[in-house]
């Protein structure tokens, strides 16, 4: 009787799996801005390079004069470098024209300013959908009820700016960021015109908003309690970057921020 010989079955070798990348949003490289000459120069922005990845919120934070706003306004395409590039994902900025560059504002960014800029003869719904409108590209009336509901403005759509309180049109301004599904928000101090319940209130929907829609914030706050609510903290002195913070706590924060002062009074002493 003979014995069968039972074949090793062979392995296939284990596939190995590339590392995760994060997909990026925004970014600056060797950022300069500048203005006035020769002995009056201000250098807002010295060398700066930073990235932002997609669903991540950020938090950009430092003394005034600290080139925050400035790094916020050039990656927006607000303001234009002196040197460098600023990117929103592959697009370089700098080769746009200006019909290029409007176009990529209303498209591929959404804004939330300090001062709601809300159109005072459109309801709140009007407004929501007026980047889609003037882009003439239907909404998606799903999406839009879903941020509609997660910023909490309920019944409050029909009424007009002036019919609502300061947190309602911020919550109109943070649905209307949210509407047509940029790939990143800039936040200018969102919550510096309103109370600390309703500031934490549209600290919570943005939160949200990164964390179930998947949305990119970048947002400029000189809060510790607001930068909490973020992902990461980028802080700025001098036109240039001098930490980045990951998990923000108000503490940890507002230590670093006590640093600008300490350093301040060295530098005056």
């Amino acid at each position: 009787m003979s014995t069968a010989t039972l074949a090793t079955p062979t392995l296939a070798a284990p596939v190995a799996l590339a590392p995760y990348q994060p997909v990026v949003a925004a970014r600056a490289l060797n950022a300069s801005k500048t203005y006035g000459k020769n002995d009056a120069v201000v250098r807002a922005l010295d060398e700066v390079n930073v990235t932002f990845y997609a669903g991540q919120f950020t938090a950009i934070m430092g003394p005034s004069g600290s080139g925050k706003s400035t790094l916020m306004h050039t990656i927006a395409g607000l303001d234009t470098l002196t040197s460098g590039a600023v990117f929103i994902g592959d697009t370089n900025l700098s080769q746009l024209n200006d019909k290029q560059l409007t176009q990529l504002r209303r498209d591929r960014i959404g804004f939330i300013f300090q001062a709601f800029n809300l159109v005072p003869t459109l309801t709140a719904m009007e407004n929501i959908v007026l980047p889609l409108t003037l882009a003439g590209r239907k909404p998606d009336k799903a999406w839009v009820e879903l941020v509609i509901d997660t910023v909490g403005l309920g019944k409050r759509v029909g009424h007009r700016p002036s019919e609502l309180s300061g947190g309602q049109q911020q919550r109109v301004a943070v649905a209307r960021a949210l509407a047509s599904r940029p790939e990143i928000i800039f936040a200018d101090e969102p919550t510096g015109n309103l109370d600390s319940r309703t500031g934490a209130e549209i600290l919570s929907f943005m939160r949200q908003a990164v964390r179930d829609m998947g949305q990119t914030i970048v947002m400029v706050t000189h809060d510790p309690t607001a930068a909490s609510y973020a992902d990461r903290a980028l802080f700025l002195a001098d036109g240039r970057v001098v930490d980045d913070m990951a998990s923000p706590t108000p503490e940890m924060v507002l230590d670093r921020l006590k640093t600008f002062s300490s350093n301040n009074k060295s530098k005056g002493s």
